[in-house]
């Protein structure tokens, strides 16, 4: 089988090729550019494509590659919000993704973000750089004995809980479908009631459309005041604009993004010699409590390995015609 990897990265590579000597039979090449519509049509040729979670996987791209005979789309990523599974289904595309590569990786950034925020590490750090040893715009809050809300339960969520455990917090949770192996120190309650009492919120939920802006100006507005919230599961998950009037009314104690709307086009790109003209993410970045990370909860080098080996496995899965969990269409 030959796979055409998209918007390859060093790192990509260095993680897939150990695990390719396993698949003698599947032949990769990678190239830098992104899987979108004008660059679909590079896939002629190849039985798959390997594409990211910020390709752009919709209707016009997945035409372009059934005309040019692709048959399975990998995506080396849990989410899929952007592939239109419906029309990957009517075309007899199958796609596959990675739901499950390292909860701990995601989980441990969310707590890093937290904790970043909290005690302005950022802003600490620039100032000794800078021989200013002053305590001035540094103080944060203990983490012990206060409230956690998880927002989403998964595997993601569930590694989040057991930190937050560990750093001797309450732990509550608010999930369609409850999590049984956390009800030993997990309180579950209603979103509500998590926005009201939580002291930190993080949010681990897939985006649908019941979970599109759940973090608007009405349920921020529900939160404590001087709360922490994390967001490194899905950007849409927070209306940003409304993000922003939160921070402007003095809301948060802080806020820490690995994700958020604006993303696609910027994430995984070096853009620092652009000056970017409207840009939401450098009002956000405007904010002395608000960090933002790139998109890079899933980087480390346990996550990277498990990516590439379950990708190729689905590979070999749907190579087999075999469907399993990890098929979305």
């Amino acid at each position: 089988m030959k796979i055409l990897f998209y918007a390859a990265k060093v790192y990509d590579q260095k993680s897939f090729e150990p695990e390719l000597k396993k698949y003698p039979e599947v032949e990769i090449d990678f190239i830098e550019h992104e899987l979108e519509p004008r660059t679909a049509a590079l896939a002629e040729g190849y039985e798959a494509v390997c594409a990211f979670v910020s390709s752009d996987v919709g209707a016009e791209t997945l035409q372009i590659l059934k005309d040019k005979g692709v048959k399975c789309v990998l995506m080396r990523c849990a989410g899929y919000n952007n592939v239109d599974t419906e029309k990957a289904k009517e075309l007899g595309i199958t796609v596959k993704i990675v739901p499950g590569y390292s909860p701990e990786a995601v989980a441990e950034l969310a707590m890093g973000l937290a904790m970043a925020v909290n005690r302005r590490l950022y802003k600490a750090y620039n100032k000794v750089r800078e021989n200013d040893y002053s305590l001035k715009g540094l103080r944060g809050v203990n983490f012990y004995q206060k409230t956690a809300g998880i927002v989403g339960t998964g595997k993601i969520g569930a590694a989040m809980c057991r930190i937050c455990r560990g750093f001797g917090m309450r732990v509550i949770a608010y999930d369609v479908y409850p999590n049984e192996s956390l009800k030993d120190f997990v309180e579950y309650v209603d979103l509500d009631t998590l926005l009201a009492q939580s002291d930190l919120i993080s949010l681990h939920c897939p985006l649908m459309d019941s979970t599109y802006h759940m973090i608007n100006i009405e349920t921020i507005r529900k939160m404590k005041d001087g709360v922490i919230l994390v967001n490194t599961s899905r950007g849409a998950l927070v209306d940003t604009d409304e993000l922003i009037e939160g921070i402007r009314l003095n809301k948060f104690l802080g806020v820490g993004l690995d994700v958020y709307e604006e993303e696609t086009g910027n994430v995984y790109e070096d853009r620092s010699d652009e000056i970017m003209m409207h840009s939401v993410t450098a009002r956000l970045l405007s904010f002395p409590n608000v960090m933002i990370t790139s998109h890079q909860g899933f980087y480390t080098v346990e996550a990277l390995q498990a990516i590439a080996e379950t990708t190729l496995q689905n590979m070999a899965d749907a190579m087999a015609g075999e469907r399993t969990r990890n098929d979305v269409a």
